[in-house]
């Protein structure tokens, strides 16, 4: 597999520091809300990596956290007179549902931040003893000329940054552009430390996530939205290198942004559009189509049209699916073990072209017309058509599209056969009645 690593702007083959295992970590969400479809993205994005790389033998383990402790969480926490802990359950509740909603499979391990407390607390104090962070009035601040490659993610320049930072720079800090690791407050939730009770700077939380859970300095792939590679990814990378001397992830891949009928999605502007409304209204099957039907680092535009395009597909699909497991049971022909070569590799071709998923679409629709095509033709090739079945199963599990499957019993395809018989006699009264037995158990 090859993919476009956002540190080096190169395409690059994916090479795993295990043979075989792959580990990933993406930046999970700040829960004091629902999901809109923007934060739904990613979770669309890496479970078809994930599951593209699981489908060529890798073992994936895959890790995404959640932030619980924030300012908005505290200010939810406050206006709703409840714990930060019952909005943050609450709203990663929500998440999964979304996840769930999506065909997404729930991370390996989800960490939270409040449960690595401890961890955290002793990594900034491993930075302030090598020197790259310093104490002032109970804050702590990462010292960013430590790290003398920061900006080499989002390529920009020290001086450039400097320009921007000026304007709102923090008398306490030596540098603009240092930023906060522990934060002392009297505002909502807080811990003992060293320095101060407080909490700890948003930046340093995924880092010492990650390494808290694999137990290593330097991953696979690390995700997430395009708005998260500076600073927080920027930084991220700052603290590693400071304490670690490594990237902490040898591919850095990010996701594009989602407009709303060509319009940013903003709350300014009143479009935001929630995920689980999107689901509830379309079905996690077209939301997740539309996800994949552009490529991931593309600029996602949603519109009416994107829908009912979704929508007239997916049915395309389902159509030919139920018609070719309903002829191939009724020939009572087992489900194939064996695939289409021709096409799976095709399909995972275009997987492994940094995630073409669109082009991938592309194959799916093709093992969709040649079943077409096959279950038309007398006599039935059912050999044929039980490995193009085969095949699509395997592609639309990889892109996370879930069909109920059908199960005849005999008196099922005894109706069905009837109700043929019916049409051919020109019955139509007799042919509705079984029609719409059919209909009741989902077979047509």
């Amino acid at each position: 597999m090859k993919l476009y690593n956002s540190y080096t702007q190169k395409i690059e083959p994916l090479q795993p520091i295990q043979d075989n295992k792959i580990s990933m970590y993406v930046c999970g969400p700040t829960v004091y809300n629902y999901p809109h479809i923007g934060n739904a993205r990613p979770i669309v994005v890496f479970d078809t990596l994930k599951k593209a790389l699981q489908a060529q033998g890798y073992e994936v383990t895959f890790v995404s956290n959640y932030t619980d402790v924030d300012d908005k969480i505290i200010n939810a926490a406050i206006e709703n007179n409840v714990s930060e802990k019952e909005i943050t359950d609450k709203y990663i509740t929500a998440y999964n549902q979304v996840r769930t909603g999506l065909n997404a499979d729930l991370p390996d391990v989800a960490p939270r931040v409040t449960e690595t407390m401890d961890e955290i607390i002793a990594f900034i104090a491993d930075l302030i003893q090598k020197g790259a962070a310093y104490q002032v009035d109970g804050d702590v601040y990462f010292r960013i000329e430590s790290d003398p490659h920061y900006g080499e993610l989002s390529h920009q320049r020290m001086e450039d940054l400097m320009v921007g930072a000026r304007i709102d720079e923090n008398s306490k800090k030596e540098n603009p552009l240092d930023f906060t690791l522990w934060k002392q407050t009297d505002k909502g939730i807080q811990w003992n430390s060293p320095w101060s009770k407080g909490r700890p700077g948003w930046h340093t939380e995924c880092v010492v996530m990650i390494q808290n859970v694999f137990k290593t300095n330097l991953i696979d792939i690390h995700g997430g939205g395009l708005d998260l590679k500076f600073p927080h990814h920027e930084n991220e990378i700052a603290q590693c290198q400071a304490c670690n001397h490594t990237k902490l992830a040898n591919m850095w891949i990010h996701n594009g942004m989602i407009n709303i009928d060509g319009t940013k999605m903003s709350k300014s502007l009143g479009n935001v559009r929630w995920a689980k409304d999107l689901i509830a209204q379309f079905g996690g099957n077209v939301v997740r189509w539309v996800m994949i039907s552009v490529q991931y680092r593309a600029l996602m535009n949603l519109t009416d049209e994107v829908f009912d395009v979704a929508i007239k597909e997916l049915n395309k699909i389902q159509n030919a699916y139920k018609q070719v497991s309903i002829q191939l049971q009724l020939e009572n022909v087992k489900p194939s073990t064996e695939v289409d070569t021709t096409l799976w590799t095709r399909f995972i071709e275009a997987l492994n072209d940094d995630l073409n998923t669109p082009n991938a679409i592309t194959t799916v629709l093709e093992t969709v017309k040649n079943m077409n095509q096959l279950v038309r033709k007398r006599p039935l090739d059912t050999e044929t058509l039980s490995k193009l079945i085969a095949t699509l199963e395997k592609e639309l599990y990889v892109l996370g599209i879930q069909f109920d499957s059908i199960q005849m019993s005999e008196q099922d395809k005894d109706m069905y056969r009837n109700w043929k018989q019916a049409v051919k006699e020109k019955n139509y009264e007799l042919a509705d009645q079984y029609r719409s037995q059919l209909q009741e158990k989902g077979i047509i």
